[in-house]
């Protein structure tokens, strides 16, 4: 018959054993702690928010209200990768703002907003399209200042930057959304090299039935009170403005199906000689005759040139 092990004796086997487990115990403990902290650094290391209400005089009618901003930078996510973008974290601060109209008709506005640091520079811009502000009302909306790299300088304040508005029934449809004509009209940012400039314009077919353009996009210049801008010729083509544009093509009817493209462009000098300086901020666009307008702002700093040159539509390329 086997004789009965002292307890002590027991113990002092099994220690070892117990040690051992406890070890791994406490390893995965602290693995899984780690891994939760990786997906919530960012919002632990940051403080409460604090919402300070703003006296801004704005700017054409849109004017920030509040600032809100974290008490304490927010420490970025980690990441086995170390880069300057797996870095970057949300940076928790948010502009409210309001937009009143005190035009006579209903207006869609661009407003750049910029983030600033203590010491007046800029941190980061943002842009927010507000559609469909009727006559003497307002409305209310905010803006994230967004993900910032580590490096950047703590936010302070906010300010309106530029304030552009259009009449609603003209601006350009929003992304992703089709207009009951089935046709979008665009602008896109140009290019500019050496005093010339060129812009493009993009004709869409996102509807259900073919459409067929023949020319020249049909344009009326308007400033910031989009009121017609006199004193500027267009021209058609741009041979008279440069040759560094591409040759002028013929124009020819261009029939888009659903899902087709066509593109024109916007070609002019900003040349600067005796007299003053003509800026355009809006252009209105009609695809052709009889075709409903579309206002893009595309500020065309036409110096003393007097004139813009426009090509043709051409079918843009799969």
């Amino acid at each position: 018959m086997p004789r009965p092990v002292p307890l002590r004796s027991a113990l002092a086997r099994t220690a070892p054993f117990l040690s051992a487990l406890a070890v791994t115990a406490l390893l995965l403990t602290a693995c899984g702690t780690e891994g939760a902290g990786d997906g919530s650094a960012g919002a632990s290391a940051a403080g409460s928010p604090s919402r300070t209400q703003v006296d801004d005089p704005g700017k054409d009618g849109v004017r920030i209200t509040a600032l809100t901003l974290p008490s304490a930078s927010p420490s970025p996510t980690r990441s086995r990768s170390v880069s300057a973008d797996s870095l970057a974290t949300d940076s928790g601060v948010i502009a409210a703002y309001e937009v009143t109209n005190q035009a006579a008709e209903t207006l869609t506005y661009s407003v750049v907003f910029t983030f600033v640091s203590g010491d007046g520079g800029a941190v980061v811009n943002q842009t927010a399209t507000v559609r469909d502000v009727g006559p003497g009302k307002t409305v209310r909306s905010t803006v994230k200042a967004g993900q910032l790299p580590p490096a950047a300088p703590r936010v302070t304040h906010a300010k309106v930057l530029e304030v552009t508005k259009v009449p609603a029934s003209e601006a350009p449809a929003e992304p992703g959304t089709c207009p009951a004509s089935g046709i979008q009209v665009s602008a896109d940012e140009g290019d500019a090299a050496m005093g010339l400039r060129v812009v493009g314009l993009h004709l869409d077919n996102c509807g259900t039935r073919d459409y067929t353009v023949e020319g020249y996009p049909l344009l009326e210049l308007l400033d910031d009170g989009l009121k017609p801008v006199n004193g500027v010729k267009v021209l058609d083509g741009s041979r008279e403005i440069t040759t560094g544009a591409g040759a002028d093509k013929e124009p020819r009817p261009i029939t888009l199906k659903p899902g087709d493209s066509a593109t024109a462009s916007l070609v002019w000098r900003n040349t600067t000689e005796s007299g003053t300086p003509v800026n355009v901020p809006h252009v209105r666009v009609r695809a052709k005759a009889g075709a409903g307008p579309v206002t893009v702002t595309v500020n065309l700093d036409l110096g003393t040139t007097g004139k813009l040159g426009v090509k043709p539509w051409e079918a843009a390329e799969r």
